[in-house]
């Protein structure tokens, strides 16, 4: 079984430790009218250190679900990992109602977003070569940004529709954002249902925050995976409630989780303030965080090499197409 990254397919079994939900770049839709962009020469000489600290930490392998819409550049992504030796896997898909999904999107419909999907992952990007080797959707708003209590709108009906064909098609595994103050992966696993995708294929992101046993356990009984994905970001829920819902979670024996912290690299365009009050909030907002608190802390709790080795090595693996494993 292969894996699309940026430089090509790579086996399943070589993703090695994975962070599986980090961003080099993100850029709101119309970021690109704007006349201030980047430094790229700058911007990817600082990425490129940062990505090799992890390397050396014993990071293999990134996942960048950067929706389409968002400032995605495959190019800037495929340099990034030659110079720095991380396997990058970037994303099809669209964002949420709130902030993405252009007026192009929401006037086609579910199959046609569903081959567009396909494309990328078979076909490529643009003209770039560079394929998709997963798919992003995404529901509700933006903590902080926009209301909660939207529920699911109908355009991410659509687009998470998609994304279901796109993934039967391809064997893409898809990557769900979620607000984790308003979240809707229930919501998200039965439209999946009724579309009659494989839940080993789907991950629930943003869950770590939330802190709902009861939550965390409808999704994994029904075979899907959560994604432990913003440690770090203390301004959205502290590092103490996502460790306290993980080691809760290992110690009665569900592990079908992956971990990240969802940083951000650099923004397209200016800052609209996003990145600055987040970070001014959450100090250990780094990608290099999990290798270096959150594990040794997770190992004075008593969690075993072995099960880290599941969390952030095999269920990868899985998630992208090896063995399925069981529930739980």
């Amino acid at each position: 079984m292969k894996v699309n990254s940026v430089l090509g397919p790579i086996a399943v079994e070589d993703l090695g430790t994975t962070l599986i939900h980090e961003h080099l770049g993100i850029g709101w839709p119309g970021w690109e009218l704007d006349h201030v962009d980047f430094d790229r020469k700058k911007e990817g000489k600082r990425i490129v250190d940062k990505l090799k600290e992890i390397r050396d930490l014993g990071i293999k392998s990134f996942v960048d679900p950067c929706p389409m819409e968002l400032g995605r550049d495959p190019e800037f992504s495929a340099e990034m990992s030659d110079r720095s030796g991380i396997q990058i896997v970037i994303a099809t898909g669209l964002y949420n109602d709130a902030l993405g999904i252009p007026q192009h999107f929401r006037l086609m419909d579910i199959d046609g977003i569903a081959e567009q999907y396909v494309s990328e992952i078979k076909d490529g990007i643009g003209k770039t070569g560079i394929k998709a080797g997963i798919i992003k959707t995404a529901s509700g708003g933006i903590h902080g940004v926009t209301p909660p209590g939207q529920g699911i709108k109908e355009t991410e009906v659509k687009c998470l529709r998609a994304a279901a064909r796109a993934s039967k098609a391809t064997g893409a595994p898809i990557l769900c954002h979620n607000d984790e103050m308003d979240p809707h992966g229930r919501e998200t696993l039965d439209i999946f249902e009724d579309e009659k995708v494989d839940f080993n294929k789907v991950l629930i992101g943003h869950a770590c925050g939330v802190g709902d046993m009861r939550y965390y356990f409808d999704i994994l009984e029904r075979g899907a995976w959560l994604g432990f994905d913003r440690f770090g970001i203390e301004s959205i829920a502290s590092d103490k409630l996502r460790l306290a819902s993980l080691l809760g979670l290992l110690a009665v024996g569900y592990d079908r989780i992956m971990l990240s912290h969802d940083t951000l690299q650099c923004w397209r365009g200016r800052d609209t303030g996003v990145l600055d009050s987040m970070a001014a909030a959450s100090p250990n907002w780094d990608v290099s965080h999990i290798s270096r608190n959150i594990l040794p802390a997770m190992r004075k709790a008593g969690v075993t090499d072995d099960k880290i080795d599941t969390l952030m090595v095999k269920n990868p693996c899985s998630y992208f197409g090896m063995k399925k494993r069981k529930k739980g």
